[in-house]
């Protein structure tokens, strides 16, 4: 049996695992950078020490700055579709599509899939009396805390032919969820990012040219610290668990390994010893004091005992004929099977 048909299971087992193994890894990773960058960044205030803070640093930045303040449009704020009392600087307008489908085992289960997503969203400024910081590409944020104005679920009323069809395709419609979020004007929040000057004394905050993520939230940095935190212990839980799994599964693939080396190795010696025997019983039951004509061309001690085919030579003992597999040593013929001889 091929080994790999023997390790087939563990194999893919390995290969699964070590695939989520290296996932956790990465995030693991991320969420440990991004954590000391947390950590590290300074909390500062809207006020006029903020000029004095970012001239400590090298071209009038900061890489990873941690500001709260209250969110000001920067000219005509959005107006929400659903309630026009309701202004703000960021908007979000999802439909969702809820289902029920069939799964592969033949259970129904509750399933849910975005249809329509649109992001509209207007320059802003996080203000504190007359100082203010120009908050760049919100949409970019990796956590954006947005209010929701609006969620309707307009449920269907399907005909006999929709049940019909639910049932022969696997999908059966349960209706449509709108929903509208909006960062309001005049929420106070906490934006992390990448705070700097311009030329023109403007202080802006972005993403960071590092790679690390923009946060707009309601949350505070202890706040964010804490989940930071739970993520990295829940990706070192997950790291232990498939890293056992991956430990097991590599020991279970060297145990057949060397169990299979160790059968192979038992079989040659058997084969050795039967081989060995073979010729020694061959040994007992040659004739002796044999003319010259009647030994082997090779060895010259033992009959001849073996046939070449095609050429049809008896020039051989069986214990020669095992090494020679090429070419006939009389005509240089190529050999294609061997017989036993019997010379009377």
């Amino acid at each position: 049996m091929d080994f790999l048909s023997e390790v087939l299971g563990e194999t893919l087992i390995l290969g699964i695992d070590s695939l989520i193994l290296g996932i956790c890894v990465n995030q693991l990773s991320k969420c440990k950078s991004i954590l000391n960058a947390l950590q590290k960044a300074p909390v500062l205030d809207i006020d006029h020490t903020l000029n004095k803070e970012i001239k400590k640093y090298p071209n009038d930045t900061i890489p990873y700055v941690v500001i709260r303040g209250l969110v000001k449009p920067l000219g005509n704020p959005i107006t929400s579709n659903y309630n026009h009392n309701v202004t703000g600087v960021v908007q979000r307008l999802t439909i969702k599509e809820h289902v029920i489908a069939r799964t592969s085992a033949g259970f129904w289960s509750d399933q849910t899939r975005t249809i329509h997503e649109v992001c509209n969203s207007t320059p802003f400024v996080l203000n504190n009396g007359q100082y203010e910081i120009e908050v760049l590409d919100a949409l970019a944020a990796q956590l954006l805390d947005m209010d929701v104005i609006s969620d309707k679920f307009e449920p269907m009323t399907p005909g006999v032919i929709d049940h019909v069809w639910g049932f022969f395709s696997g999908i059966r419609q349960r209706g449509l969820q709108t929903m509208e979020e909006m960062l309001r004007d005049g929420s106070y929040i906490t934006a992390i990012g990448e705070l700097s000057r311009t030329h023109s004394g403007q202080l802006k905050i972005q993403p960071p040219k590092d790679g690390l993520p923009l946060y707009l939230t309601t949350a505070t940095k202890s706040s964010l610290l804490q989940k930071l935190t739970s993520s990295r212990d829940f990706l070192r839980v997950l790291l232990i668990i498939f890293g056992s799994v991956a430990t097991v599964a590599s020991c279970r693939i060297a145990y057949k390994y060397i169990k299979r080396r160790r059968r192979k190795a038992e079989e040659e010696t058997m084969k050795r010893q039967l081989a060995q025997g073979r010729k020694e019983r061959r040994a007992h039951a040659r004739e002796k004091n044999l003319s010259e004509v009647q030994l082997c061309v090779v060895c010259t001690e033992n009959p001849k005992e073996i046939i070449l085919l095609p050429c049809g030579h008896v020039c051989l003992c069986q214990d020669c004929s095992e090494n020679i597999t090429d070419n006939c040593p009389v005509c240089r013929e190529k050999i294609q099977s061997k017989a036993p001889a019997f010379i009377t």
